[in-house]
């Protein structure tokens, strides 16, 4: 390919807390009657003053203490202003300047790159709007609802690295309480700029292309794809792409122009004048870093580099927190920790049924295997190759996999746990 890939990623993320950002309205909106979670203050009326929900910042620092970032001692928030009905006040209450996090990074585990992390910050979401038989409805239970935004740098050059951080983040806001990431609920919502590049050319192009509330990893994916496709055809003809906002037409990852991409300067923003500075102690972000450390990430070092997993086992042991969480109280005594995962991983019903030293004994005794005579062996592997023509037919013919079938078909006629390289062996005899 002769275009290469420049992507920066902004991901919003609900915080999980019983209500909203700056008022006191229920925060379990989904599934609720339109419009029953609200008051004064997240409908924008007059004379109603919003109070910042300290819940919701606490878990703000976490999550960015969990991506590196340093924290802003001194905080505040700002207005950012401009029209769509689903804002009921006219502005969005967000940060600018100064937000809780900046300047951290997070490394993706599989491929090892490290994704820069520009800001943490944090803001409240906007209502919800419905085109129903042809009407336009709004619905503002989420209207304020506490709302989390990481904005990476443009540091991602393939789909691959943009779906893993991708996965990576949703796992770190489940594995420390932020947030459930329910894609399905709207809790996670992904907009990529994505531009393109000569191959070779370091220089970020000078245009960008953003896609609007994707609410899928995998669509994700797929937008990406097809953004680079279409770019490509308007950079091979001698044409810029313009630099806009996207929308999604269906889910195939196809999108369709929205508007002219705004810049900071359009959303003429201003310091909150109803909420004063936050000041940020020692003690409260050291007291939130001890919560932020156990990552997926963090985890997978510890699997991998001090427990000497095998990182495919490491990988869904990282990605299951309730196994990761079991193979943490284990010991495996005469047993190296790798078999022991790989056995748990490929058990994974045994978890909620044995504890760690059962299952470890029952791991010593499915190695354990029962002393049979020459003649026994002999006499069944006879037998199972007599069951198993079509797989006699296929291990003469080159397919070596047959040979676990005449294999599996040996061990019901032992009906004991047999030497496997003593078995196989025979077989390979007989066949011969």
């Amino acid at each position: 390919m002769k275009y290469e890939l420049v992507i920066g990623l902004e991901v919003h993320l609900q915080t999980r807390t019983k209500s909203k950002m700056f008022c006191g309205c229920e925060a379990n909106y989904f599934g609720k009657e339109p419009n029953i979670y609200t008051c004064p203050v997240c409908l924008g009326l007059p004379g109603a003053l919003p109070v910042p929900n300290k819940k919701a910042i606490e878990k703000c620092i976490i999550l960015a203490l969990s991506l590196n970032c340093k924290i802003n001692r001194k905080i505040k928030f700002d207005r950012k202003n401009y029209f769509y009905p689903d804002l009921v006040k006219g502005y969005q209450i967000s940060q600018l300047d100064r937000p809780i996090g900046y300047d951290g990074f997070i490394e993706l585990f599989y491929s090892g790159k490290k994704v820069s992390i520009e800001r943490v910050h944090q803001e409240e979401d906007t209502g919800k709007s419905i085109k129903k038989n042809g009407r336009f409805l709004l619905d503002y239970n989420k209207s304020g609802i506490p709302l989390i935004e990481i904005v990476t740098k443009p540091d991602f050059h393939t789909a691959d690295d943009v779906t893993e951080f991708a996965k990576i983040l949703r796992l770190t806001a489940q594995y420390l309480g932020i947030s459930n990431a329910n894609m399905e609920k709207g809790q996670m919502r992904f907009e990529p700029n994505i531009s393109l590049r000569r191959k070779g050319d370091t220089k970020l192009p000078n245009y960008k292309v953003e896609i609007k509330n994707i609410s899928s990893i995998s669509v994700l994916e797929k937008v990406i794809k097809s953004e680079y496709q279409r770019q490509s055809v308007l950079l091979d003809k001698g044409e810029l792409p313009q630099q806009e906002t996207r929308g999604l037409m269906n889910m195939s990852g196809a999108t369709k122009s929205q508007r002219k991409k705004e810049t900071s300067n359009d959303y003429r923003y201003f310091p909150e004048p109803d909420i004063p500075e936050i000041h940020l102690s020692e003690k409260l972000v050291n007291k939130l870093n001890k919560d932020s450390l156990d990552t997926p990430c963090n985890r997978y070092k510890k699997f991998t580099n001090k427990l000497c997993i095998r990182k495919d086992i490491a990988r869904t042991l990282t990605e299951n927190k309730t196994l990761g969480d079991f193979i943490l109280t284990v010991n495996p005594g005469s047993i190296s920790m790798n078999e022991y995962a790989t056995y748990l991983v490929n058990h994974q019903s045994l978890v909620s049924k044995y504890s760690p030293e059962e299952i470890r004994k029952i791991i010593i005794a499915s190695k354990k295997t029962t002393d049979i005579t020459n003649d026994q062996l002999r006499s069944a592997v006879h037998v199972a190759i007599q069951n198993s023509e079509s797989a006699v037919v296929d291990f003469k013919s080159g397919k070596k996999v047959a040979l676990n079938f005449i294999l599996g078909s040996v061990m019901k006629v032992l009906k004991v746990k047999a030497d496997i390289n003593k078995v196989k062996a025979e077989i390979i005899r007989q066949l011969s």
